[in-house]
């Protein structure tokens, strides 16, 4: 009986060690892909046939629609119509997001009928057929295409001012500082640098603080830096010389204002654009 036992006691343990064995080898496999695999693998991501083409732009590391907007010159709100976005907050990189105007839709229209945006100029205009200068009649009537029209850079112009008084201790420096810093008091006002919409006023792009950036029309904006109170809203219309907020030393080592003139998106020298000093 005690040998049974034994021998029943032995075969017991081994149909264990099997069973154990067995189910070890039954655990499912790690898996070694990595957790970061972007989604572009697998799924394109938004606007990625638009890739290069022009006025399209790819999401960086680290990019917001405000600073995209600021650097192209447009407004964030725009971008997100253009785009579609449902939450301004979410762009991946590696995004291509629109960053011009979509062309205007031509209508078509019949022989004999009027386009409603012809329909709709005032009679002044819309019944006046402007002189042709000779040298255009001789080629429209050779039949060779016009030439493109010249940038209306006299209609574009801005009539800037400074934007607050101090003593300049920053300069303009197009890889180091990308405008004016200006010295001055917590709470001096900070002027407007010529009329034009409010386009953004908050605290949401690192580096500027408290930030104002007026659009002036389709080819300047100004930035208004590290404020201490903004005083004007987004989409609030506002008039050269309006005071829009007070200085400060948000997201700076000191009080100052920092300002930004930009054209066309790209930050220019803003001391050739004002008036002496």
């Amino acid at each position: 009986m005690l040998r049974a036992g034994k021998w029943g006691a032995v075969a017991l343990m081994t149909a264990c060690v099997l069973s154990g064995c067995a189910n070890k080898t039954r655990q499912a496999p790690v898996d070694e892909r990595s957790p970061q695999t972007s989604r572009s693998a697998t799924k394109p991501l938004p606007g990625a046939e638009n890739t290069g083409k022009a006025g399209y732009y790819t999401v960086k590391p680290g990019d917001t629609l405000i600073r995209i907007g600021m650097d192209n010159g447009q407004t964030w709100r725009d971008l997100v119509r253009w785009n579609n976005l449902e939450n301004p907050n979410l762009i991946e990189t590696g995004q291509v997001l629109r960053i011009a105007p979509p062309a205007p839709e031509v209508v078509a229209t019949k022989p004999g009928t009027t386009p409603a945006a012809v329909a709709n100029l005032p009679a002044a205009s819309a019944g006046a057929t402007p002189a042709m200068p000779a040298a255009s009649a001789a080629s429209a009537a050779a039949g060779a295409k016009p030439a493109a029209p010249v940038a209306a850079e006299a209609e574009e112009a801005v009539n800037f001012q400074w934007p607050t008084r101090g003593n300049l201790i920053a300069g303009f420096d197009e890889a180091k500082n990308k405008g004016l810093d200006i010295a001055g008091k917590a709470g001096d006002p900070v002027l407007a640098a010529a009329d034009g919409r409010v386009v953004y006023a908050g605290a949401g792009l690192r580096g500027y603080g408290n930030l104002i950036i007026v659009k002036h029309n389709n080819t300047y904006l100004t930035a208004y830096a590290h404020n201490q109170a903004l005083l004007v809203k987004e989409d609030q219309a506002i008039k050269r010389g309006q005071k829009i907020a007070e200085m400060g030393n948000s997201d700076a080592d000191q009080v100052k204002l920092h300002f930004e003139i930009r054209r066309q998106g790209k930050p220019v020298d803003p001391a050739k654009y004002l008036p002496a000093n």
